[in-house]
């Protein structure tokens, strides 16, 4: 076993988890003070509940392939699509280690558990303000069971080898099609994105939904929650190469060259359109770049990184209009970031990617690969959560009411308030 790459995917599986915090704060600090406590237990709540589910049998979904050789052979069902253990786990035979394993195949079942987390955490931005909890958790199961252990099963490109799990192999149909996905700019970002365009539909807009209405009532947590999540962001997408190699560096570098681009590119079009270049802007695009590398980050040279960022930070600064042109209310710009930008990365590959990409090889064959698989993920997943949500919504009540909405969610749901005041 090797003790770096071990301590490499640990500490990498580590800095992923503190990225739904991160992400609480993130989104906590831009919804109203009423509703900080909700908007932040969305997160803290879908932590909890994926995590327990993953253990159960969100891996063995996800990565069935694999899941018999990690955990043995004792699981029911539709490889892919369910994956039930049906018998005691010996805790021996979970900490033997494969010969000439790189590290213990659970440090890959602990990595891949964060980004469920993260994952379903992403959607509540569409809902704040205006949520149940408790329709929140029943959604967020349903919709990890059914949307994103398939579609991780689908793109994520991981196999066992020799008794470790090493990147390189091929997991799922999407991954088989040749499709590059380094760290989930499909299952992740496209696929958070459609379902909180789905949610957002379903619950509707908040009382007096209106541009400039709503504005972030904590700038300082919107920007350590965006500062934590570029850090934790590391692990998620030099992580993903599953060892401490040069891969794992050409990803890192370029998490940081795109965030960094594209808060510049942010800043540029919001000075053009509104006049001022905002911190809330730097925040929000750090995080577009952010999403735009998840998928390049190890198939693009820094240079163009720094040009995907740029275009990420601009579209997304644009892209974050069209709630108010459309007539959704995507509370914290789900869509108009992850969404998009999720779009973005995974589409520039088809054109930028070194070797494959049109640029360099003078064929469109990549870019058809990139668009399909990007298509099929946001098709699937905003169809099954736009009935997942209406189900919720028909039978126990998915929004609060009108009167709970205006006198402050926080209270009525939670029975607490973020700010006491003396």
């Amino acid at each position: 076993m090797d003790q770096g790459n071990t301590a490499f995917l640990l500490i990498s599986a580590a800095l992923v988890l503190l990225m739904t915090p991160a992400l609480a704060f993130f989104y906590g600090g831009l919804v109203k003070a009423k509703s900080v406590i909700s908007m932040m237990m969305l997160s803290f709540g879908s932590l909890a509940l994926i995590g327990v589910l993953w253990v159960i049998y969100g891996y063995a979904i996800a990565f069935s392939n694999q899941a018999d050789s990690v955990l043995g052979q004792n699981y029911f069902g539709i490889p892919g699509l369910v994956g039930i253990r049906t018998d005691y786990i010996d805790l021996n035979s979970l900490l033997t280690v494969p010969a000439g394993a790189m590290y213990p195949p659970l440090a890959f079942v602990a990595f891949q558990a964060t980004f469920a987390i993260i994952t379903v955490a992403l959607i509540s931005g569409a809902i704040a303000d205006r949520a149940k909890f408790g329709s929140w958790m029943v959604f967020a199961g349903i919709w990890a069971t059914v949307v994103y252990f398939p579609v991780a099963s689908w793109v994520f490109d991981f196999t066992l080898k020799d008794g470790a799990v090493v990147g390189g192999g091929v997991s799922g149909w999407i991954a088989s099609l040749g499709v590059i996905d380094f760290a989930g700019g499909t299952a992740v970002h496209i696929n958070a994105g459609a379902a909180g365009l789905a949610l957002a539909l379903v619950l509707g807009k908040r009382i007096g939904f209106a541009k400039g209405v709503d504005k972030p009532h904590n700038v300082p947590f919107v920007l350590l929650g965006a500062g934590l999540l570029w850090f934790g962001w590391f692990g998620f997408n030099a992580g993903s190469e599953l060892a401490a190699d040069g891969i794992a560096s050409i990803a890192f570098i370029n998490t940081i060259a795109a965030p960094a681009a594209a808060v510049l590119g942010w800043l540029v079009v919001e000075r053009i359109k509104e006049g001022k270049a905002t911190s809330v802007g730097a925040a929000s695009g750090a995080v577009a770049g952010l999403v735009a590398i998840t998928p390049a980050c190890a198939s693009l040279d820094p240079i163009w990184a720094i040009v995907l960022g740029v275009l990420a930070g601009a579209v997304c600064a644009l892209a974050i209009e069209l709630k108010f042109k459309l007539g959704f209310d995507d509370s914290l710009d789900v869509v108009g970031i992850h969404l998009i930008g999720g779009l973005i990365g995974t589409l520039y590959i088809g054109i930028f990617a070194t070797k494959v990409g049109l640029i360099f090889s003078g064929s469109f064959e990549q870019l058809g690969k990139q668009a399909l698989a990007a298509g099929t993920v946001l098709v699937f997943s905003f169809v099954l959560s736009f009935v997942i949500g209406i189900i919720i919504e028909k039978t126990m009540g998915f929004r609060v009411k009108n009167e709970d909405e205006l006198a402050g969610i926080d209270t009525i749901v939670h029975g607490e308030e973020a700010y006491e005041m003396a």
